[in-house]
């Protein structure tokens, strides 16, 4: 079965009575998990950005200090799946202020992280890539905000 276009279900679910639609949704969350989520931020997270944007920093926290250390192997993967998960939650925000706050914590975090990062390439280059998307997306914020990131994004790179 070939998926329809967006452009193609917004014209079908104008049709639609509320009923409907709400049956629908109600459908399509009991499929996938990220959908809850997905329905879950946009019903009751939305309105509160920031504690939003708390609630994701606290699963940051948690997701480190639940880290493996007896490996490099466990600790690399471990730190992929927390950077899948978070970058899963900015989707959901489609904020660039939330995504710019929560790649900033990430990256704090993983800068402070015992063992430490540096003695691998593999982490540092994550490291890196993720401090230039912060850069890329912070050029595309207001002055002011671009100010107050760039001073964060400076005491992570020291």
């Amino acid at each position: 079965m070939k998926a329809a276009s967006v452009a193609q279900l917004k014209k079908e679910l104008k049709f639609r009575s509320s009923d409907e639609l709400e049956a629908l949704c109600l459908r399509l969350a009991r499929f996938k998990k990220e959908n809850k989520e997905l329905l879950t931020y946009l019903l009751f997270e939305s309105e509160d950005e920031a504690g939003y944007i708390d609630s994701v920093k606290e699963q940051i926290d948690d997701g480190f200090e639940g880290i493996n250390t007896s490996s490099f192997y466990y600790v690399k993967k471990s730190i992929r799946k927390i950077l899948r998960e978070t970058k899963k939650y900015i989707r959901y925000s489609n904020h660039k202020e939330t995504e710019v706050e929560l790649l900033l914590h990430f990256c704090y975090k993983m800068r402070s992280f015992s063992p430490s990062i540096k003695r691998s390439r593999t982490m540092m280059n994550l490291h890196d890539r993720q401090i230039t998307l912060i850069e890329n997306k912070v050029a595309g914020l207001h002055e002011d905000l671009q100010y107050d990131y760039t001073l964060e994004l400076e005491k992570i790179k020291s």
